[in-house]
């Protein structure tokens, strides 16, 4: 991820390119890396050497909005997939300058990946219902494979174009909520580039955001692998989200499928009723082999 503490042709990529959570040296209106008027060299070739692209909204205050649709069309023509969490930036675009509004509609439409709060979902579209506002970002992108609603508490739900995913949130004590975002973000893009069902990807990205909760701060400080598995083993589902009601609520749902603690008749002849225990059980093998290796390398 970008820091601020290594040269720039260093810290855009990783495994990964984010072009996020700079901070800002001196706090003045001109974005941070105003010098940059076109996507350098080195930075293509990254770019064309990565697997993922992540943009959030805050990189329109550090980057000129024609240098952030440059690095997209580059991830496309590079065949790099497309991550875009607007965040709260998203609405204030709407009504930013000419060139913040069309390089915010290039990212909306050019994304593979959306990921949005339930209000941002709603900003962007003047849709109220998560689902039904999924579907709408889905219908207006032109590469758009699936847009992810982040709930809060409540969980997250996966719209994509022939089904819909809800997956309850785990109950934890929450200690810090700082670095839950991002780490919620990679576990989307692990569940996207293993080719994972979407309520598995959901699942991981649950305990994973949820397990980063339960510490303090972000960076190297968000949750180990050990305390995700913990939160997987134990499926501890808040199950008290009122999924029927968004459902019901959506004048067009294909397939829906819920994450639950058992398997259960759905309200719908369309609705899957999926039970954690088997989500777990395919998510699991995954990892558990790498926590042996690490707790034996210590």
């Amino acid at each position: 991820m970008l820091g601020s503490c290594r040269p720039i042709s260093e810290t855009w990529f990783l495994q990964c390119c984010f072009l996020c959570n700079i901070s800002r040296a001196d706090f003045s209106e001109e974005p941070a890396f105003s010098w940059i008027r076109k996507l350098p060299a080195d930075i293509k070739i990254a770019i064309h050497h990565s697997k993922i692209l992540f943009c959030n909204g805050y990189a329109f205050d550090e980057f000129f909005p024609d240098v952030i649709a440059s690095s997209i069309d580059c991830a496309i023509d590079a065949g790099t997939a497309v991550f875009f969490d607007p965040g709260p930036r998203g609405k204030s675009l709407l009504n930013g300058t000419l060139d913040e509004q069309r390089a915010l509609e290039h990212a909306l439409r050019l994304s593979d990946v959306l990921l949005l709060t339930s209000d941002e979902a709603e900003s962007l579209t003047n849709v109220e219902n998560p689902i039904e506002a999924g579907q709408e970002l889905l219908k207006r992108g032109i590469r758009t494979k699936q847009v992810v609603i982040k709930m809060g508490s409540k969980g997250s739900i996966m719209i994509t174009k022939n089904a819909v995913s809800c997956v309850p949130s785990f109950k934890i004590n929450v200690v810090d909520t700082v670095g839950c975002g991002d780490s919620f973000t990679a576990a989307i893009a692990f569940g996207f580039l293993h080719d994972l069902p979407a309520v598995n990807t959901l699942t991981l990205a649950n305990a994973v955001g949820a397990a980063t909760a339960t510490g303090y701060g972000a960076g190297r400080n968000v949750a180990h692998l050990d305390k995700v598995l913990q939160l997987l083993r134990e499926a501890n589902l808040n199950e008290d989200t009122a999924w029927g009601e968004l459902i019901e609520g959506s004048s067009f749902c294909p397939e829906v499928t819920v994450l639950s603690r058992t398997a259960v008749n759905g309200f719908r002849e369309h609705l899957v009723h999926v039970p954690v225990g088997d989500v777990v059980s395919d998510i699991l093998p995954m990892f558990e082999a790498v926590s042996q290796r690490s707790t034996v390398q210590s």
